[in-house]
């Protein structure tokens, strides 16, 4: 009963913080200008940020909490009840992933004039038909390799137009996409049985990577704000951003540790992109339905075995530890390969005369106008 209270404390804790980063789950990319070349702000700043240490501290508590109830003969019965919840999904669960990443394909065909997200626009429409060709061959399991191939080449296509530093922010979740879709069809049980955990390390690192942006690039979202400012739920857009970030990065994490931290976190997420659904619309739905669909998958997961390793997650100290060490890792390779691609000075096209974190928008005037079409939306 003691641990029941406890968790319960915990989960109070953690859902302030889940709160305050509901409807901050839109890809700020998809809605308000950006540029991608933009110098990110210093990392110091970031950790000097008072309220990203209050976030981290929460979360660190809950995933503490949450492995002293898995360790405990509670955490069986909690295993227990998710299983019973989702085991209708559980017994079909490939043809559940396979149908609705031919779904996310359908829709971004009809969509029309984009690769594989909403701001990666391009005027080539034989691109639609590789996406529709791509939602068919998922249909059968032997041209599933071909679907996963295609995937991975749409990402390929995209290098063409836009930046690749851009690029790398849908990097992570597409070749996990496509790994599950090469391995699900394989007669090698081994390599099979991994399928799943594509889907989910590359989910994981795919939302750890963009999480940074809410710290580098704060600017961006206050655009969003400005436009809709029940988003932070009346806490102040500087503490709002930065919690977001926090939920983002640490529950992304908490997809890679052990099985009931993992099934809780993409509960949460899937609590915060469908919240986000109400206030973005299709766009978000579309955009962010892929993602979606996996966390139900990582949800359902009846896996109660750690992989990777396990010897380390075991142990209560290692979620911190491994919390920091990911974000050295993640801060480290995003603000140093924005510098060895742009430069100390950044970059945002050869006629800018001020630099600015926005490019114009007829819509969204935020900042002087840009001739780069590239990692910028268009100026007309």
């Amino acid at each position: 009963m003691t641990m029941v209270w406890t968790l319960g404390r915990g989960a109070i804790f953690t859902g302030a913080l889940l709160f305050a980063s509901t409807s901050a789950q839109a890809h700020v990319k998809w809605f308000a200008p950006y540029i991608v070349g933009a110098p990110p702000q210093s990392l110091s700043i970031v950790l000097k940020d008072t309220w990203f240490w209050i976030g981290i501290a929460l979360v660190v508590v809950f995933f503490v909490l949450t492995r002293l109830v898995e360790i405990s003969p509670l955490g069986n019965r909690v295993h227990d009840a998710l299983d019973r919840s989702t085991d209708v999904l559980w017994k079909r669960l490939d043809d559940y992933v396979r149908v609705t990443v031919g779904a996310f394909f359908v829709a971004i065909f009809s969509v029309g004039g984009v690769y594989l997200t909403p701001d990666l626009r391009t005027p080539a429409e034989w691109v639609s038909w590789l996406q529709l060709a791509i939602a068919a061959c998922i249909f059968f399991r032997i041209t599933m390799p071909l679907a996963g191939i295609g995937i991975l080449a749409l990402w390929l296509l995209a290098i063409r137009d836009y930046d690749l530093f851009h690029l790398f922010d849908y990097l992570a979740l597409g070749a996990g996409v496509a790994a599950y879709l090469i391995l699900e069809p394989s007669k090698n049980e081994k390599l099979r049985s991994h399928r799943f955990e594509a889907l989910r390390w590359g989910l994981a690192i795919a939302l750890m990577w963009s999480s940074l942006e809410k710290f580098a690039y704060p600017d961006w979202f206050y655009p969003l704000i400005l436009e809709k400012p029940f988003l932070t739920f009346g806490l102040p857009r500087d503490v709002f951003i930065p919690m977001a970030g926090v939920a983002e990065f640490t529950m992304g994490f908490g997809l890679l540790w052990t099985p009931l931290i993992r099934r809780l976190s993409a509960i949460a997420l899937i609590i915060i992109f469908t919240a986000a659904v109400w206030p973005f619309g299709r766009v978000d739905l579309i955009g962010h339905g892929l993602i979606m669909a996996i966390l139900v998958a990582v949800a359902c997961d009846q896996c109660r075995v750690t992989h990777f390793l396990p010897s380390l997650k075991i142990h209560l100290p290692a979620i911190p530890g491994g919390i920091a060490a990911a974000l050295v890792v993640f801060a480290t390779g995003y603000w140093g390969l924005h510098f060895a691609f742009y430069g100390a000075s950044g970059f945002t096209g050869p006629a800018m005369v001020e630099k600015a974190t926005h490019s114009h928008n007829p819509e969204q005037p935020h900042g002087p106008i840009s001739d780069t079409g590239i990692g910028a939306p268009p100026t007309k």
